[in-house]
C-alpha cells in the first residue's frame, strides 16, 4: 500500500532535511549542543485585544463583572501565573513588521515597518525587492537548527515569500503548514476582500495554505486537508473573491444546505498538526515549536460551538448576552485560542517535555478596535495602526519548566522588545546572534549600490527577565513616529485611532456611530487595489473624524508608568523639557537610519506561477525544483482558463490605467461609503441602552 500524504509529512519529523542552498542561511556556528538547552514553544497570537485577556479583567469598573463573564482564557492566565508576566513587551503597531523583528532579530525600522504585497517585487534588488525580510537575514530557526534543534512552524507566516528563501522552509523551518500572506479565510484559505482589505493583481483568486517540508513543498489539496481532519469540500471559489461579503459566513456555512464541520475550521487543522509534531518529536532533541495562530485577526469567523459555549459561559456567569455580533465572534475565537494553547501545553506534558520546556507568548500588535477588527485595548488608549499603547503594548509572559522557579508567579516590569526573542533563544540555544550571511550580502550589496543590511538588533533579555532588571534603559526606536526611553515616550506625527474603549467594546452605539465619528477601516494605510492605496474623495476633515486621527506633531510626551493610559501630554511642561528634547532628537537620529529598500510593485509572474501549482499563492522568484511535481486536476484546468482569461484582462486593460482600476472595483466591490457603515460588519443584537455603550468620552 502506498503511503498516506500525513504519513509522508510526518516522515520528516523523524529526517533532518537537507539544507536549502540559500544566500540567507549562515554556516552552522557549533554543533555543540549544551545539557540546558530548552524545548521551545513560542506563541504569537495575531491581533489580540489587551482587554481580550482574562488577566486583564479583574471585575472592577462600569462593567467589569459582564467583561469577566464574556472573556474566558483559563490557560493563558495559568501559564502567566505559573510563569513570569512581561508587563512592558512592545512589538509593533502592524502585523508583518512585527513578525519581520521577531524572526530576524532587528527592529521592525531596520528590517521592515510596511505591509507589502506578497505579489510586490523589485528585480533590481534580489535582496530586498520584495516583501517582509530580506533575502540575505538569517532566520531565528536557522540559528536553532544550526544548534540541534528540531525545528517546527504551524500557521501565519507573513514575513515574505517571493523566494523559496522567504518562506519558513527558506528560514530554517525543516516543516511548515501554514499560511503566508496577513489574513486568509478560516473556512476555505483563500484571501478575498473581507480578509486582508486588498485585491491584489491575481483578483484574490488563489488559496494561502501550505505544507512544506522535505518530501513535500505545495498546497494543502483536499486529500492532506483530509488527513488534518476536515473530510469535506470547502467549495472554495475562484471568481467570488472581490466583493464585500465572502463566500462563505463566519460559522462555516455557504448556504442553508451546506455548512463545514468544525473539523475544517483552519484553526483546527493547524491545531491538529502541531499536536502531531509534539507527540511525534523525540524528546532527546531539542524541540522549537513556532505556533503562529491566525486567531484573532479578521475576518472574524468561529465554529458555531463556539458561540454556544461563549453564550453558556456568559450566562453561568451570570453575565447579560453579549449585544453585537463581532464582540461575541471575537470571544468565541479567544477562547478557542486559549483551549488550543491548552491543548498543546497538556501534549508538553503528555510526552514528558514540560520540565525543561520555555514557553513564549505574545502578540504582534495591539488589537484592532475598528470595525470589523472588533478587539479591546481598555483602558489603553489606541489600537492596531497606532503607535499608542494599545497600538503596541502586547500581552506577554513566559512560563514551562525552564523559568526558575523563584520567578514564578511574578511579573517583570523591565522593556522587551518584540526583536529580542531571537537574542534570547540564541543565547539558551548556545549560538551567537550575529548575522554573518548579512554581513557577507553586504559585501556586494555595497558593490551594486543598493540597500544595506542593518546588524541584528536583539538584547538577550533572558538574565533580565530571571533577575528582574531593565535590559533595554536607553532609548527603544518603536516606529518611525514613537521612542520610548522608559518611563518617558515620544508619540509623534499623525496617529489614527486616537481613542479609549470602555469596557464593552464595540457595542450598539459603536455600530450606530461609525459613519459620523468612526472608527472605520484603515483607510490611509491597507485599504488598496492592486497594491496601490485607494485615493477616496473625502475631505480631510471627514477622514480625521473616521479615523480618529490625532495630530501629534513633533512629539508629544507621556510617563507611561505613572500614566499609562495616555491621558496628559507633557510635552507643554516646563520640568520635562530636557527629556522632551532628547527623545525628539533620538527620534530624529533613528529616523535618518531606517531601512527603506524598494520593494517594487505587483508583477503577475506570481499568478502565473499560482495556477502553475494548482491554485496556491507561493514563491514565484528561482523556483525550480522547489514545489513538489503535480498533475493539475479537472477543476483546477477549468479553474486556470477562466483565471486566465480575468487575469488578462488585469494585465492588458486595468493595470496600464488607474481610472479603469477604480471604475472596475466599484463594479466589484459597491459603494465604498459602506465601509464607513457599522452595519456592514456589525450587527446590533439587542436595542441600544446607556447601559451598553461601554464609550469612554
Amino acid at each position: 500500500m502506498a503511503p498516506s500524504l500525513l504519513s509522508l509529512l510526518l516522515a520528516s519529523l523523524l529526517v533532518a532535511p537537507a539544507r536549502a542552498v540559500s544566500m540567507s542561511e549562515a554556516p552552522p556556528l557549533s554543533g555543540h549542543r549544551q545539557a540546558t538547552q530548552p524545548h521551545i514553544l513560542l506563541l504569537l497570537a495575531d491581533d489580540y485585544g489587551w482587554a481580550n485577556w482574562g488577566l486583564h479583567n479583574d471585575g472592577s469598573g462600569p462593567h467589569g463583572k459582564q467583561l469577566q463573564a464574556e472573556i474566558h482564557t483559563p490557560n493563558l492566565d495559568g501559564l502567566a501565573h505559573e510563569g513570569v508576566l512581561l508587563d512592558r513587551h512592545y512589538a509593533f503597531r502592524i502585523c508583518s513588521p512585527a513578525r519581520s523583528s521577531l524572526m530576524s532579530g532587528r527592529l521592525p525600522m531596520h528590517v521592515n515597518w510596511v505591509n507589502t504585497g506578497i505579489t510586490d517585487l523589485n528585480p533590481k534588488d534580489p535582496v530586498s525587492g520584495s516583501s517582509g525580510i530580506p533575502r540575505n537575514m538569517t532566520g531565528m530557526a536557522s540559528k536553532l537548527k544550526s544548534a540541534g534543534y528540531k525545528t517546527h512552524m504551524i500557521g501565519k507566516w507573513d514575513a515574505g515569500s517571493a523566494t523559496p528563501e522567504h518562506t519558513p522552509w527558506g528560514r530554517g523551518f525543516e516543516n511548515f503548514v501554514g499560511y503566508l500572506q496577513h489574513a486568509n479565510d478560516y473556512w476555505q484559505e483563500g484571501i478575498g476582500f473581507t480578509s486582508t482589505g486588498e485585491i491584489d493583481v491575481c483578483m484574490d483568486k488563489f488559496v494561502d495554505f501550505h505544507v512544506y517540508n522535505e518530501t513535500f513543498k505545495g498546497g494543502v489539496t483536499p486529500a492532506i486537508a483530509r488527513e488534518m481532519g476536515c473530510l469535506k469540500d470547502n467549495v472554495h471559489n475562484q471568481s467570488a473573491t472581490t466583493g464585500l461579503a465572502p463566500g462563505i459566513n463566519a460559522t462555516g456555512c455557504v448556504n442553508a444546505s451546506y455548512c463545514l464541520p468544525d473539523s475544517c475550521y483552519e484553526e483546527a487543522m493547524l491545531r491538529t498538526r502541531a499536536l502531531s509534531v509534539i507527540q511525534g518529536h523525540d524528546p532527546s532533541h531539542p524541540l522549537f515549536l513556532f505556533y503562529t495562530s491566525h486567531l484573532l485577526h479578521t475576518p472574524l469567523q468561529v465554529p458555531d460551538s463556539y458561540l454556544q459555549k461563549v453564550d453558556r459561559l456568559v450566562s453561568e456567569k451570570g453575565g447579560q448576552p453579549i449585544d453585537t455580533a463581532n464582540r461575541k465572534l471575537y470571544a468565541a475565537m479567544t477562547l478557542y485560542l486559549d483551549d488550543t494553547v491548552g491543548e498543546l501545553v497538556k501534549a508538553m506534558k503528555a510526552k514528558g517535555m514540560w520540565d525543561n520546556t520555555l514557553v513564549i507568548f505574545t502578540t504582534d500588535n495591539g488589537g484592532p478596535i475598528y470595525e470589523p477588527g472588533s478587539a479591546n485595548n481598555y483602558p489603553l488608549k489606541g489600537g492596531k495602526y497606532s503607535d499608542w499603547e494599545g497600538g503596541i503594548r502586547t500581552n506577554a509572559f513566559v512560563s514551562g519548566g525552564f523559568v526558575p522557579a523563584a520567578r514564578r508567579g511574578s511579573k517583570h516590569s523591565g522593556v522587551v522588545s518584540i526583536a529580542d526573542w531571537y537574542g534570547v533563544v540564541s543565547e539558551l540555544a548556545g549560538v551567537e546572534q550575529e548575522d554573518t550571511a548579512a554581513d557577507e550580502a553586504n559585501k556586494w550589496l555595497a558593490k551594486k549600490g543598493l540597500p544595506l543590511l542593518k546588524p541584528v538588533d536583539s538584547v538577550p533579555q533572558w538574565k533580565h527577565i530571571v533577575e528582574g532588571t531593565n535590559g533595554r534603559p536607553d532609548t527603544l526606536y518603536i516606529s518611525n513616529k514613537a521612542v520610548l526611553k522608559y518611563p518617558y515616550k515620544l508619540v509623534a506625527g499623525d496617529q489614527v485611532y486616537s481613542m479609549w474603549a470602555g469596557q464593552l467594546y464595540p457595542n450598539c452605539t459603536t455600530i450606530k456611530q461609525i459613519s459620523t465619528s468612526g472608527p472605520v477601516v484603515p483607510l490611509l494605510d491597507d485599504v488598496k487595489l492592486f497594491g496601490e492605496r485607494l485615493q477616496l474623495d473625502i475631505p480631510q476633515e471627514k477622514i480625521d473624524a473616521l479615523m480618529d486621527i490625532e495630530h501629534c506633531g513633533d512629539g508629544k510626551l507621556f510617563n507611561v508608568e505613572d500614566d499609562p493610559t495616555e491621558q496628559t501630554d507633557l510635552s507643554k511642561d516646563p520640568a520635562h523639557a530636557s527629556i522632551l528634547q532628547k527623545l525628539r532628537q533620538d527620534l530624529e537620529e533613528f529616523n535618518k537610519g531606517l531601512f527603506d529598500p524598494d520593494r517594487g510593485s505587483p508583477t503577475m509572474e506570481a499568478c502565473w506561477r499560482a495556477m502553475k501549482v494548482g491554485g496556491f499563492y507561493g514563491p514565484y522568484v528561482d523556483v525550480e525544483n522547489f514545489y513538489s511535481p503535480m498533475h493539475l486536476t479537472p477543476k483546477q484546468v477549468e479553474d486556470n482558463k477562466i483565471a486566465k482569461k480575468d487575469l488578462e484582462f488585469v494585465e492588458k486593460v486595468l493595470l496600464p490605467n488607474r481610472t479603469k482600476q477604480i471604475e472596475w472595483f466599484n463594479d466589484q466591490v459597491g459603494d465604498l461609503t459602506k465601509l464607513f457603515k457599522g452595519e456592514t460588519f456589525d450587527k446590533c443584537l439587542k436595542p441600544i441602552s446607556a447601559e451598553t455603550t461601554g464609550i469612554l468620552v
